[in-house]
């Protein structure tokens, strides 16, 4: 079988588990020459050792997707002998469940950078390394948090909102170096990350009940995603934000304030109120 990625050069940061290694795992059966790149060492390790018995061959470098001279150093060990780098997809993000108006002062900006930071940095190193080679693509996971209301996610969907405008940005400076800039958009998804959540049944049923299509989602839907705007298919695409969220964005996000013990901010508010 053909494999369209051959001689291609990827990293994924993110790629120790869950939605990074998924698209990881894809990108090396096309043929893509990856590395995999996060901050456990560990993690890396056994997520090379499991697409090893899989059959497939990928590098691992730790990095701290917040620090720019590490991610620098894992764009040059993922690229080739001459500096040039085809794919990268970077996954890391997150925030805190909290009432807009209970944000620590500088809690709210971190998480806000938390999700920005790793895609800008990515942008910038990989992005120089594709006008090396001639063009290539890069893909952001993003959120339906970017999307639509999530109350008490506050700094997560601003945070994922910034880094579709940054796609949007990118791709129209980009686009005459040949350099594709896209994101993806997952709904909720079974991951590690999400594992907690899933033991929460009555909020489960909740999110199932705000989508068209009644399951959750799993990493090679959003993987397969991915590898859609990483690879050749998606030629003629960028600056697009594809949500793969089994139309929950057709519907409503749930309250978590029904699931979930959470402060109250008006109460908060009041008690903090000038007499």
């Amino acid at each position: 079988m053909e494999q369209v990625l051959s001689g291609q050069r990827a990293i994924v940061i993110g790629g120790g588990s869950g939605i990074g290694l998924g698209s990881a795992r894809l990108l090396a059966r096309d043929g893509a020459a990856v590395t995999l790149a996060g901050r456990t060492e560990q993690k890396l390790r056994d997520a090379a050792a499991g697409l090893a018995e899989e059959g497939l061959t990928v590098s691992w470098v730790a990095c701290d997707a917040l620090v720019p001279d590490q991610v620098r150093a894992a764009v040059d060990a993922a690229s080739d002998a001459e500096g040039r780098l085809h794919i990268a997809v970077v996954v890391p993000g997150g925030g805190s469940l909290v009432p807009v108006l209970l944000y620590g002062d500088d809690q709210f900006s971190q998480e806000v950078d938390q999700n920005v930071r790793p895609v800008y940095l990515l942008l910038k190193y990989a992005g120089q390394a594709m006008i090396r080679a001639g063009g290539g693509s890069f893909v952001a996971v993003s959120s339906t948090a970017a999307a639509f209301s999530c109350r008490y996610l506050a700094s997560y969907s601003a945070g994922k909102a910034a880094v579709d405008q940054l796609v949007k940005v990118a791709a129209n400076e980009l686009g005459e170096y040949g350099v594709r800039v896209n994101s993806v958009r997952p709904g909720f998804t079974e991951t590690p990350t999400t594992a907690r959540s899933l033991q929460n049944k009555p909020m489960m049923a909740e999110f199932l009940a705000g989508q068209a299509i009644g399951r959750h989602g799993q990493v090679p839907d959003i993987a397969q995603a991915i590898r859609y705007m990483a690879g050749p298919e998606s030629s003629w695409t960028t600056g697009q934000l594809l949500t793969v969220d089994g139309g929950h964005t057709l519907r409503a996000f749930p309250d978590y304030l029904q699931f979930l013990d959470l402060p109250d901010q008006g109460s908060v508010a009041r008690e903090h109120g000038i007499s």
